[in-house]
């Protein structure tokens, strides 16, 4: 103990002796005045008290620094075989290295590692942190470090030592927490929904006698794929199975790529039209009805993909696997005709209605708003459509409709689209479901009654809370949508010729002159708009390239290069607000070459580059473009990436090319 502690302790002692011999003296005195006989009594007590006391003091401060000194020899000794006998591995070390004790324990546990290269690299580490943050008062260390098989959490104290910093640091051994924590984390359940994307379709084209067979076939095969991970398979509806399983067996279907999905396809009696399913699993939630929930939100976004893929949810992201298959034509238009009755009375309710589409605006787009703005119209409620930009594939287009002088006011900008909204305003979203993708993305915080109508494949980036979601992927277009809307809209519409144009033509564009992606559907829809007066060679002009335009895409077709045999990939060098556009005509482009069954341009778009890919149907370019953060379909998909080079775009884009075919079985 500190010499200073011990001379308070004394001090203490005598301050208060003092108080009892002043106490003494005034009683003593008191008795001297009321009788003086006895004054030589009180002074002999007096002097025999002081004596006494000082000797008592001197024995009592001996004892007490004896007793002190022995107390203190004995808190040394047993820090001092703390540390040597410490449980924990300990070491006092420098941070260049020099080791200044280490326990016995430290000896013991790293006998059969070759700890000195580890310490050298946590030294390092160590004091890098030290020295980016020395304002820091909290002089503690903690880290997690692995040698050999174990898992060691560090703790200890740091503190300056002339060049360098002296650390004191112990060694915990959470080895087998960890692997507790691990076991845990793997025998949470995990929820998942499994459907069967074209029911409704199978029932319709096989006869009675080919059901039953081959829906027992169905239910065997997931029920056999259930069994090789000890999972459970209920089926809660004619097309839907819940499932529940382990989260440790979760690793082991994402390695084999879900291949329940081919399996199904490759059933007898399903050559007539074969099966896909939606598969959906979920791991959040605090409980099994909130992964449940998630499952079904999961399977939404698989069905609004074309389904035949699995979701899942984990770690608060999505994971896809499978979508190799076109998406199937639904034959009835059931709900178009409910969607269409419905859009008419949110519009009858609102303020005003405003109309949007995806930023760097298409004909699709912009068709697909004007008829939704026709049909506001026509029920009397004010409506506008927003417009914040007009690239090349648009200029021909906005200047033919900027000669009419309804639609001078119709179409706004940004600034007068903020100005303009209120919470009772209905925003209609067109030829996008992505929030970050629309025209004016700040609309969409400025009401919450907001409607959908795209025909691209779900993206976890979706505008959630939608009050009504027209959302089809087997549509060609979204101008194909709103075209069936207003061939079921309770009130006789009347388009206007440009209007049926814009319409027919986003069609057009979307297709390829009806070449990909169409069903009997787009040509009803297409049929619908002839009928309304639709000038073809018209709108053929509106697709029309210049000389100059026409040069840079056939420069770009000229530098193609090939990989994976049948790949073709190109760069667009020349930068400018229109490079999307230029880039999406020469994938067109090189795609009419023999042998190519997908192209892929890159261009600079600003401060992104943008990628187009396109398909004959063989390869998914969805798949591989959506994870360079884009979309759309399996034959026509786009993509647009920051803070990258082109030549860095281009080889991960390649290595997305590979890692495609890596994946398929």
């Amino acid at each position: 103990m500190p010499k200073n502690s011990n001379k308070k302790i004394f001090e203490g002692i005598v301050s208060k002796t003092k108080i009892y011999l002043v106490v003494i003296a005034i009683l003593l005195v008191v008795i001297c005045l009321l009788n003086m006989h006895y004054w030589w009594i009180a002074l002999l007590t007096y002097m025999v008290t002081l004596i006494y006391t000082y000797f008592s003091n001197q024995k009592r401060r001996e004892e007490l620094s004896e007793h002190l000194q022995e107390l203190t020899l004995h808190v040394d000794k047993a820090a001092k075989n703390t540390m040597i006998n410490s449980p924990f591995p300990l070491i006092i070390i420098e941070t260049n290295g020099n080791i200044i004790w280490k326990s016995t324990n430290f000896v013991k546990e790293f006998a059969n590692d070759n700890i000195n290269s580890t310490l050298n690299e946590l030294l390092k580490e160590i004091k890098l942190e030290i020295e980016n943050n020395e304002e820091n008062p909290d002089k503690s260390i903690h880290k997690e470090i692995e040698i050999g098989n174990k898992i060691y959490e560090i703790k200890g104290k740091y503190t300056k030592s002339k060049e360098e910093y002296m650390l004191t640091l112990y060694f915990l051994d959470e080895t087998k927490t960890i692997e507790l924590e691990e076991k845990y984390e793997e025998s949470k359940i995990c929820v998942g929904l499994i459907m069967i994307d074209n029911f409704e379709e199978i029932n319709q084209r096989l006869t009675d006698e080919e059901k039953p067979g081959l829906l027992a076939q169905v239910e065997k095969t997931l029920y056999d794929w259930a069994s090789t991970f000890e999972g459970l398979i209920i089926k809660s509806e004619r097309d839907t199975f819940v499932c529940i399983l382990e989260q440790k067996y979760l690793n082991m279907l994402e390695e084999r790529k879900f291949m329940i999905l081919d399996a199904i396809k490759e059933l007898e009696l399903s050559d007539k039209m074969p099966i896909t399913l939606s598969i959906s699993i979920s791991t959040e939630g605090e409980s099994n009805y909130e992964k449940y929930k998630s499952a079904q939100a999961g399977v939404d976004i698989a069905l609004g993909r074309g389904g035949d893929q699995a979701v899942i949810r984990k770690d608060g992201k999505y994971t896809f696997f499978g979508g190799k298959s076109q998406e199937v034509e639904k034959r009835t238009k059931v709900k178009a005709r409910i969607v269409s009755h419905a859009l008419e009375e949110l519009m009858l309710q609102a303020k005003n209605v405003m109309i949007m589409g995806h930023t760097n605006g298409d004909i699709d787009s912009m068709g697909a708003s004007m008829g939704i703005y026709r049909l506001a119209q026509s029920l009397n409620v004010e409506s506008y459509i927003v417009n914040n930009f007009v690239g090349a594939g648009l200029q021909n287009f906005m200047e033919a409709a900027k000669e009419e002088e309804e639609y001078q006011k119709a179409i706004i900008g940004k600034a007068e689209a903020i100005s303009k909204i209120t919470p009772e305003t209905l925003l209609i979203i067109t030829d996008t479901h992505k929030k970050t993708y629309v025209e004016v993305p700040e609309l969409l915080d400025e009401t919450n009654k907001i409607v959908i109508i795209d025909h691209h494949r779900k993206s976890p980036d979706y505008i959630e809370d939608a009050i009504l979601t027209f959302h089809e992927v087997y549509a060609s277009s979204a101008s194909e949508l709103v075209t069936e809307i207003l061939e079921y809209a309770q009130k006789n519409i009347q388009l206007t010729t440009l209007e049926a144009e814009a319409l027919y033509a986003g069609i057009m564009m979307d297709t390829k002159n009806f070449t990909f992606k169409t069903g009997v559907r787009t040509f009803e829809a297409a049929a619908y708009l002839r009928k309304c007066g639709v000038d073809i060679i018209k709108v053929k002009k509106w697709f029309q390239s210049d000389l100059k335009t026409y040069n840079k895409i056939s420069k770009i077709v000229e530098n193609a290069e090939i990989t994976n045999d049948t790949i073709a990939i190109s760069i667009y060098t020349e930068s400018n607000k229109d490079a999307n556009i230029i880039c999406a005509k020469a994938a067109d482009e090189l795609l009419t070459i023999s042998d190519i069954t997908a192209s892929f341009v890159i261009g600079e778009l600003g401060d992104k580059v943008c990628i187009s890919g396109r398909s004959i149907g063989d390869i998914n370019v969805q798949i591989i473009l959506e994870k360079l953060g884009g979309g759309g379909h399996i034959t026509l998909a786009g993509a647009q990436v920051e803070g990258m080079t082109i030549e860095e775009v281009k080889q991960e884009l390649i290595n997305r090319i590979n890692e495609y075919f890596t994946e398929q079985p």
